[in-house]
């Protein structure tokens, strides 16, 4: 009998996926080591740290339901949640200079 694979889904674009990464809802830098964390896919977790600071994520969206209703996440949330996509680039360093 062949072990079936547990089934992974994304806590806020609600999408099965292959692998989960833990977002930390305040961040780590913010006092949140040790806080409540969601599993997230990666293009999830990437958008969520291009979209908003530390500082915003630790005060503002600290859980799934004020992500979920985030007006800056909402197009993404509309694109991401019928695609088969598991992996986007991560863009943070972008601006950085070189």
């Amino acid at each position: 009998m062949a072990k079936q694979q547990e089934e992974l889904r994304c806590e806020l674009c609600g999408r099965e996926v292959q692998s989960l990464s833990r977002h930390h809802l305040v961040p780590r830098e913010e006092g949140g080591r040790y806080g409540a964390t969601a599993e997230l896919c990666q293009p999830c977790h990437s958008t969520l740290h291009l979209t908003f600071s530390n500082r915003e994520l630790a005060t503002l969206y600290n859980n799934i339901e004020a992500l979920q209703q985030a007006e800056s996440l909402q197009k993404y949330l509309k694109w991401v949640k019928d695609k088969r996509i598991e992996r986007i680039a991560n863009r943070r360093g972008r601006n950085r200079r070189r």
